[in-house]
């Protein structure tokens, strides 16, 4: 997000009336926020006339006629908004693409990428056929707008009128991102026009008008280490709301969102989830089983289809493992006392450790289940109830909790070193390299959500691997039922070190795809169920 906010050429930068946004004329609020006069000598400004309650009203609701200003003499908004979009419409038709806004707002000198017109396209887009014509495009504008000035008036946290570097290091700070003094000033520069160290309202809207990140906010939440990193394991801590998403109950469409790319995620990437069962289970020093045999294995014993054995519990205990998570979380942070919004890495570890430690003991038998249907011969078991049904007449309830305690214990490394290099990762990402911008992109987003996954994959993972041989211990003809410390003492007598790891090549395997995949479905599922940033 390299905005060009001191290059803003005069016919984007006056397409809203000035006198109505930037607190040029007494007695109009700056950013719909707590203004403040020009004239340093007044204290309290004027009381606003008629007109000038007009001209506030208008540009606070979008739906008002906006007639010509008599305050400033400016001409009417939308005919600034109708010469806007003749410069837009490059060829003339009637209406805006992506492409026709990369040519126009280049011939204006605002440089934006392809993706961030495409979410510009998308969010005014109302009928879908690809382009916005004057309605749609003045009403993104007017949209756009209001929302910016929600966001001006909570950055503003002086209530003066106008943000500062310590405003947006507090800003950056409530939602978990942590900068230098120097950073912030950096970002401040990039949208102070007048060099006064300070971004009023005019200078925040020009800056990130025909810009689709609505607010700092909206591009800080990007940085929340998110369940949508989908990688088919269940300890990740759960996804934090704002007071604003409970209340309007988008969080449940992000639950949905996440819910249904974890789905995709997990299918996608079965064949590779089940290899790594098998070899966790069956592989040895004396039967070395490794990727391209344990497909051959799979496919001779049971054809193609048998490559997503355990698959449907799999995604089946995504929804209630996800609410209980969600739900236990709320009432933890309540609990711990904290009053923010957003929790630190500390607290959201003990938080999302609990939580998850609920959640597992929760929906557990569907985890023993998933590990005995990928392990299953052809034939075995007719499905997931006549697998539980084999199982509690043969070996009792006690049997699906087996490997329960190594789960648990699995938890607190996993959480903690996932959260622990997530946050380095993105604190040394800033540091490095956010000049004028916090927004990472999205192949940022992705390195990091892979690479903190995979390190508490392989901190956790002979705890992992314990448990599923725990689970799968009756499957095991004479095999020996061991308790956890026994099998590990086992493991490292009969197969050393490496033995704790048996399985790890096709587990990181699916690290990539899984934290890919689970990304775009997210996010195209976000604009199929609505979901908005507020």
């Amino acid at each position: 997000m390299h905005q060009q906010g001191s290059l803003m050429p005069p016919l984007l930068r006056d397409v809203f009336c000035q006198c109505r946004a930037s607190g040029s004329h007494p007695g109009v609020d700056p950013g719909g926020g707590g203004g403040h006069a020009k004239d340093p000598s007044s204290t309290l400004p004027p009381e606003p006339g008629p007109r000038e309650s007009m001209a506030a009203d208008a540009a606070s609701d979008p739906g008002l006629p906006v007639e010509l200003c008599d305050v400033c003499g400016s001409p009417e908004q939308d005919s600034r908004l109708k010469v806007l979009f003749q410069v837009l419409d490059v060829n003339g038709d009637g209406g805006i693409c992506v492409s026709d806004l990369t040519i126009g707002l280049k011939k204006l000198g605002v440089h934006r990428t392809e993706h961030e017109l495409m979410k510009v396209l998308k969010a005014g887009d109302k009928d879908l056929d690809g382009q916005l014509d004057f309605k749609e495009f003045v009403h993104y504008l007017k949209d756009h707008e209001k929302k910016l000035r929600l966001v001006f008036k909570s950055l503003d946290k002086k209530n003066d009128g106008r943000i500062d570097s310590q405003e947006i290091l507090q800003s950056l700070c409530d939602l978990g991102v942590n900068i230098s003094e120097e950073q912030a000033e950096k970002i401040l520069k990039s949208m102070d026009t007048n060099g006064t160290m300070t971004v009023e309202w005019s200078e925040w809207r020009d800056y990130h008008l025909l810009h689709p990140a609505d607010n700092i906010p909206e591009i800080l939440l990007h940085w929340k280490h998110s369940t949508i990193f989908d990688v088919g394991e269940s300890m990740l801590v759960p996804d934090e709301f704002t007071a604003e998403e409970k209340k309007t109950g988008m969080w449940w469409r992000h639950l949905v969102a996440g819910g249904g790319a974890g789905a995709v995620s997990r299918t996608c990437t079965a064949p590779l989830d089940r290899l790594k069962v098998l070899m966790q289970v069956h592989a040895s020093r004396s039967n070395s089983m490794h990727v391209a045999g344990g497909f051959s294995h799979m496919i001779r014993e049971g054809g193609l289809r048998s490559l997503w054995r355990g698959n449907g519990i799999n995604v089946i205990k995504i929804a209630p493992e996800s609410a209980i998570k969600f739900m236990a979380y709320e009432q933890i942070k309540r609990l711990i006392g904290s009053n923010q919004e957003t929790l630190g890495i500390t607290e959201r570890l003990v938080a999302g450790s609990l939580a998850g430690a609920i959640a597992q003991s929760s929906i557990y038998p569907m985890e023993v289940l998933k590990t005995r249907l990928a392990l299953r011969t052809t034939g075995q078991y007719s499905g997931i109830l006549d697998c539980a049904k084999q199982i509690l007449q043969k070996e009792s309830v006690a049997a699906f909790y087996r490997g329960y305690i190594p789960n648990m214990l699995g938890i607190i490394p996993y959480a903690g070193i996932d959260l622990a290099v997530y946050e380095t990762l993105k604190n040394w990402w800033l540091q490095h390299f956010a000049t004028d911008s916090a927004d990472p992109g999205v192949f940022v987003l992705l390195a990091c959500g892979t690479t903190s996954s995979t390190c508490g994959q392989l901190a956790s993972y002979p705890l992992a691997l314990v448990r599923t041989r725990m689970q799968a211990q009756a499957t095991l003809q004479g095999g020996p039922q061991m308790s956890m410390t026994g099998l590990f003492r086992h493991i490292l007598r009969s197969e050393g070190t490496r033995g704790l790891y048996r399985g790890l090549a096709p587990n990181f395997m699916k690290v990539v795809p899984s934290v890919s995949i689970s990304y775009v479905v997210y996010e195209n599922l976000k604009v199929t169920l609505r979901v908005q940033s507020t």
